[in-house]
């Protein structure tokens, strides 16, 4: 489910959709600045670091991932490039699609796989 479909009471899609870019955009900056950090699972999965769920607003990381990929800063790009560097695997976007995701920093994935 795409994630600027899952409104909050008396939110219009509109409203989700800038709530999400803001997101999306502190997301960026902090992966370019190195505050966030970015892990990729055994199976290709992705996991950011350091926000909280107050920071998220509801958006996964499957969904802030594929934002980033499309419209995110050069430097959150490369900042996820190291990640799959350092993981030895690149993210795997089938992966992603399926849902596999993690609630604990990368430590338990979760979802089909």
């Amino acid at each position: 489910m795409p994630c600027d479909t899952v409104l909050r009471k008396n939110q219009t899609i509109s409203q989700r959709k800038e709530e999400i870019r803001k997101v999306v955009e502190r997301l960026s900056a902090g992966l370019a600045s190195g505050r966030l950090k970015v892990k990729v699972g055994p199976q290709g999965a992705i996991a950011f670091l350091g926000l909280t769920d107050d920071d998220r607003s509801g958006v996964t990381d499957a969904c802030a991932y594929r934002r980033i990929m499309v419209e995110g800063s050069a430097l959150a790009k490369q900042a996820i490039a190291r990640a799959e560097q350092l993981a030895g695997r690149s993210v795997d976007r089938k992966v992603v699609a399926q849902g596999i995701h993690s609630h604990d920093g990368g430590h338990h994935w979760h979802g089909k796989g």
